[in-house]
């Protein structure tokens, strides 16, 4: 039997380890969390059950009763350099913007870098455009991810579908496969 969980913040009827959920994340979200190498931070993740049509930002914090500043949107972002294309994610607090010019380019030794246009960024990562979060990247991809965020105690991503959210530590973030934490990521 399932033992009631609390979400650390917000207003969610339900709330589930996400181990448990499996089927109700994007497969490689699901596939990621079974095989997080990291001790204790798949067990740390909480799934949170949401109405898919209040997942962008400002709605969803407004309807849960969520803090930006506990909230992170995940930004594929296409840095190209000479004729080749590198993806990469940034994991940045809602309340803040991800400064793709400077930060982003700089980091990637990029000489120009973007937002990856919707339908790559679904068909590379798998995962809803929506609901595309930092947990099941593909392999070898980057995921920068603003200290703010790796410094929140617990922080609400996307669970790779636009219904339901995953709420997770910080540290967990910081830990997941391909992180790297960068002051200065988001302004």
């Amino acid at each position: 039997m399932t033992e009631t969980v609390q979400a650390p913040f917000g207003r969610f009827e339900i709330v589930r380890a996400a181990l448990e959920v499996h089927g109700d994340l994007a497969a490689p979200v699901a596939d990621a969390l079974r095989s997080w190498e990291a001790p204790g931070a798949a067990e740390s993740v909480l799934y949170v059950d949401t109405d898919p049509e209040k997942a962008d930002t400002q709605v969803f914090c407004e309807t849960y009763d969520v803090a930006p500043e506990v909230s992170a949107n995940c930004v594929v972002v296409a840095a190209k350099r000479g004729g080749e294309v590198t993806l990469a994610a940034c994991l940045v607090r809602a309340d803040t913007r991800l400064d793709v010019n400077t930060a982003v380019r700089k980091r990637l030794g990029a000489r120009k870098a973007s937002f990856a246009p919707m339908d790559v960024a679904v068909a590379e990562t798998g995962m809803e455009y929506g609901g595309i979060t930092a947990v099941g990247l593909p392999g070898g991809w980057p995921l920068l991810v603003d200290e703010a965020v790796a410094a929140t105690p617990y922080v609400l991503i996307g669970s790779g579908r636009r219904r339901g959210k995953l709420i997770l530590p910080g540290w967990a973030v910081a830990s997941l496969p391909g992180a790297e934490v960068l002051p200065g990521l988001a302004v």
